[in-house]
């Protein structure tokens, strides 16, 4: 125990009609931690299209593999993750199916984010925030309900809900109690009619319920966190919110710089970017490429195809490097990079678009003090193998939760990624 004294992350520097929250300081780490975890925050990135599997997954397992096509533009960073061939969640085929990427074996079910939100993220202002760039064609958060939950477009709105001024805040405080309101209303005429109703439609309404008391309770939370002391920063958004299709690359970027502000900020230590694919044509070191990213995706296995793809892929490659690289540089309140004590999960709920194929998902996970540094090649033809579903009870282990099941597994990798 040092002799520092301690302090409440809540606790600021308060003048009159101003308040300035505190940098995250050595002597907030005790007085919080309830326990030890190795990790104490989750990033989860998925890409829409998924990943061109052969330019994804290295030819050799173990340490000693060579990297392939779309692991080139994070080689600095090898010894900060490990890649992962052969996982996926047994799940039917489509592009329905992407829903099943953070949920398991069942679309739009209880979501590994938002599992570890309700375990950690109280512990910030915003239990968790969800991101898109692109347009958000998926959902990616549900609820223990089973409810989606938004995903913010534009990068202005996340740094304005991030680094909100006082007439913000405000103005914040006002648009959640009138809609916690109006929520109270709906929910006392739904429990009057509830009692007039068959018990199978009592049944409909109880699951109603849940979901409108999951709604009410997070607003019930945002509205206490309006007061927070808000943190200040630097950073300079452009002038305009580069929301049109052909600017996704700048609009990611851009995203990944907020997430990284928001998490040493300690403003949410729970995220997901959803990274979209539509038709929007690319045009990349000065080459236009010679379709859209979505056409792209579904090559049918033309060589000039896969050789555009794999460029609009090599930039999410470089975006998420970058992010990687921003983690490293910044510090915890317990002296540790943020990679280290953040999970970085990136995958997809697309394995192959050319063919729809949802078996064998690209997956990597960076930080969050693991024995990085490998490729591990899950045998696909085993019938005893291991699911993606594993790979996050592990996750979830690692952040200190106590879990043993996620949708259809129920073992880990620790023996394997330790």
């Amino acid at each position: 125990m040092n002799n520092y004294t301690q302090l409440s992350r809540r606790q600021s520097l308060k003048a009159v009609g101003f308040s300035l929250a505190l940098p995250a300081l050595e002597c907030f780490a005790d007085a919080e931690q309830h326990h030890h975890a190795k990790a104490e925050r989750l990033v989860c990135i998925g890409t829409y299209l998924g990943f061109h599997q052969p330019a994804f997954f290295p030819v050799q397992a173990g340490r000693a593999y060579e990297l392939p096509a779309l692991l080139k533009p994070v080689a600095e960073h090898r010894n900060d993750f490990t890649v992962f061939s052969g996982l996926d969640h047994r799940a039917p085929n489509g592009h329905r199916a992407w829903n099943n990427f953070l949920c398991g074996q069942d679309p739009n079910t209880y979501s590994l984010d938002q599992m570890v939100a309700d375990q950690i993220g109280q512990q910030s202002r915003y239990p968790s925030v969800q991101l898109s760039a692109g347009k958000a064609s998926r959902t990616m958060s549900h609820t223990r309900r089973g409810v989606a939950l938004p995903m913010i477009q534009r990068p202005s709105v996340l740094y304005s809900k991030l680094f909100a001024s006082a007439e913000d805040q405000a103005r914040m405080e006002y648009l959640l109690r009138s809609g916690h309101s109006a929520l109270d209303v709906v929910l006392a005429d739904a429990k009057r009619l509830q009692k007039n109703v068959s018990s199978i439609d009592k049944a409909k309404l109880g699951e109603y319920f849940d979901s409108l008391r999951e709604v009410e309770k997070r607003m019930t939370r945002q509205i206490a966190s309006v007061g927070d002391p808000v943190p200040e920063t630097s950073y300079q958004l452009p002038d305009y919110d580069p929301v049109a299709p052909t600017l996704q690359l700048e609009a990611e970027t851009l995203m990944y710089d907020l997430m990284a502000l928001a998490l040493e900020t300690n403003s949410t230590r729970v995220m997901t970017l959803f990274i979209g694919g539509l038709g929007q044509v690319f045009t990349i070191n000065g080459q236009t490429l010679q379709a859209g990213y979505h056409a792209l995706s579904h090559h049918g296995n033309d060589p000039d195809a896969i050789a555009d793809l794999i460029k609009v892929e090599t930039e999410h490659m470089r975006c998420f490097n970058r992010f990687l690289s921003q983690l490293k540089l910044k510090t915890d309140a317990h002296g540790r990079s943020l990679l280290d004590s953040t999970i970085v999960l990136l995958g997809t709920g697309m394995g192959d678009s050319s063919r729809h194929a949802n078996s064998n998902l690209p997956t990597l996970v960076a930080g969050g003090g693991f024995d990085h540094g490998q490729h591990i090649a899950i045998d696909q033809k085993s019938n005893d193998r291991l699911l993606l579903g594993d790979l996050y009870i592990t996750l979830m282990q690692q952040l200190g939760m106590e879990v043993d099941q996620f949708s259809n597994a129920n073992r880990n990798l620790n023996q394997l990624f330790g």
